[in-house]
């Protein structure tokens, strides 16, 4: 991970409710959340970068872009974004391990867990993901309990029951 300068909060309509878009000075991704969860993003923002504010500005065109064409239904949209994030060497292991799965595709934990060769570790895969602050972009929504439940989602069960459906993948 690179050590940002400056962060930049942009914000950006979407069907299942108002994005936060958190970039860098250099225009690379770093976060995104929904609106209803912005606690959570400023929490996870200081534990990954310490006290560096937030600045309200633009961001990149084609990062907004990706998301509305996403939401528009192509849906590899967001797998083209640049992205770096704080979080331990396992965390983004298993955020990478996430952008792997293709819309329309799910994964439970325990999938995932050998997807990052870690295969006895279901719990803290479950606590990467619960802990990922690039949602869509590395689609946490796509890991799902055994027997194909949805659990746990960071934008609510309903937000995930959504974007799974959109992706075909429900």
């Amino acid at each position: 991970m690179t050590r940002p300068a400056r962060l930049v909060l942009d914000r950006a309509p979407s069907p299942i409710g108002e994005l936060l878009i958190v970039t860098d000075e250099a225009g690379v991704l770093r976060a995104v959340d929904f609106h209803d969860y912005e606690h959570r993003l400023q929490r996870l923002l200081r534990l990954h970068y310490g006290a560096l504010p937030l600045e309200t500005g633009a961001a990149p065109g084609e990062i907004k872009a990706a998301f509305a064409r996403y939401f528009g239904g192509a849906l590899d949209a967001l797998s083209a974004l640049t992205w770096d994030t704080g979080g331990t060497s396992f965390q983004r292991s298993v955020w990478r391990a996430l952008c792997e799965i293709r819309p329309g595709e799910t994964l439970t934990y325990s999938q995932l867990a050998r997807r990052v060769e870690r295969p006895a570790a279901i719990r803290a895969v479950g606590a990467a993901n619960g802990a990922n602050p690039l949602s869509l972009v590395a689609p946490c929504h796509r890991v799902i309990g055994m027997g194909g439940a949805l659990t746990g989602y960071g934008g609510g069960l309903e937000r995930k029951r959504w974007l799974l459906t959109h992706e075909g993948a429900l």
